[in-house]
């Protein structure tokens, strides 16, 4: 097994992420006029929403991926993840440069281009976006009856993602790419945006810690420009110490038994059953610690080549380990095939 650590991004979203300006609130209102009812000044004077109001943060991804990407239909059941656009954008763009140096520095694109999503969840959003960027067809897995309905009712409901995205209940908790890669198909990447936490408690523990944060942050801002006296409305919402879940998320969206690092070694186990199935096998990895766990076990499966793509997107780091089982000889093959 090689491994290879790939080059430090800039400071910010990647590149080619379209979201890494400030949210240009008058233009995002006007595609999405429901935007403007929580959109108000925040402690630097700027407009901005609540974020820790969770219908404010699923009105402005709906303003965003309408304005974005062309979506006009974008719903989520009530308690269901709701995720932050603009990371869900770079976790695509750093597949497509993945895809790019397997492919003499060009980004494969086109609908002969499929990916795996495991864990689609409810929103459908990292096939929406790989699919209107860079027209590649995508599988979405998902465990939970309810996510697999709204993914569905998104995917059809869009005239410009008809017929990009299919979506497939997994029956069984333990199988991740076990019954989702058929015997014939074949995928260029598979991504994984995998549970945090190992427990309920752990994960609204996170969650607690997220309120305090999101409290101090703005009494501290509020103090850095002489506003600690008189609260808007806007920054009184803001104070509250409830344990909100501002993203949302159901119990398989946030944990599992053995948390990221499990899952995550489950997942490597199984792809080694699909290995010449995929070309990239990738997933998020959001806790540092758990890297050496896993690059264990990748050469434990005999992975032949690993690699590790950071990501930023302000203060907060993660990034992606991908793996392949293709040697150097079928990696030509599969692009000259596929890619060409």
């Amino acid at each position: 097994m090689t491994q290879k650590k790939a080059a430090q991004p800039k400071q910010g979203l990647h590149p080619r992420n379209p979201h890494r300006a400030r949210y240009d609130f008058a233009t995002l209102t006007q595609s999405t006029p429901e935007l403007a009812q929580y959109v108000s000044e925040n402690a630097y004077g700027d407009l901005s929403v609540n974020f820790s109001d969770p219908l404010a943060v699923k009105t402005l991804n709906k303003a965003l991926l309408k304005h974005f990407y062309q979506v006009d239909y974008w719903d989520i059941p009530a308690g269901f993840l709701c995720p932050p656009i603009p990371g869900r954008a770079d976790y695509i763009h750093y597949i497509a440069d993945l895809l790019a140096q397997s492919n003499g520095g060009a980004v494969p694109q086109g609908k002969s281009v499929r990916g795996l999503d495991i864990g689609i969840g409810a929103n459908c959003v990292y096939p929406i976006i790989g699919h209107r960027v860079y027209g590649w067809q995508f599988v979405g897995s998902e465990i939970d009856k309810l996510a697999v309905k709204s993914a569905k009712f998104i995917a059809a409901n869009n005239p410009r993602l008809k017929g990009a995205i299919q979506i497939r209940l997994q029956n069984n908790v333990d199988n991740i790419f076990t019954d989702m890669i058929n015997e014939e198909e074949v995928f260029d990447f598979t991504m994984c945006n995998p549970p945090f936490h190992g427990s309920e408690a752990e994960a609204m523990a996170g969650s607690e810690r997220k309120v305090r944060n999101l409290a101090s942050n703005s009494n501290k801002k509020r103090q850095a420009h002489g506003r600690s006296n008189k609260l808007s409305a806007f920054n009184a919402k803001s104070e509250s110490t409830t344990p909100v879940l501002n993203f949302g998320g159901q119990r398989a969206e946030l944990w599992c038994t053995g948390g990221e690092v499990g899952f995550i070694k489950k997942m490597i186990n199984q792809s080694a059953t699909k290995a010449t199935q995929c070309f990239w096998f990738t997933t998020l990895v959001s806790k540092k610690e758990n890297l050496g766990v896993i690059y264990k076990q990748l050469e434990k499966v005999s992975a032949f080549q690993v690699k590790t793509i950071e990501m930023s997107q302000g203060q907060k780091i993660s990034r992606v380990v991908a793996w392949t089982f293709l040697n150097e000889e079928q990696q030509a093959e599969w692009q000259a095939e596929r890619w060409a």
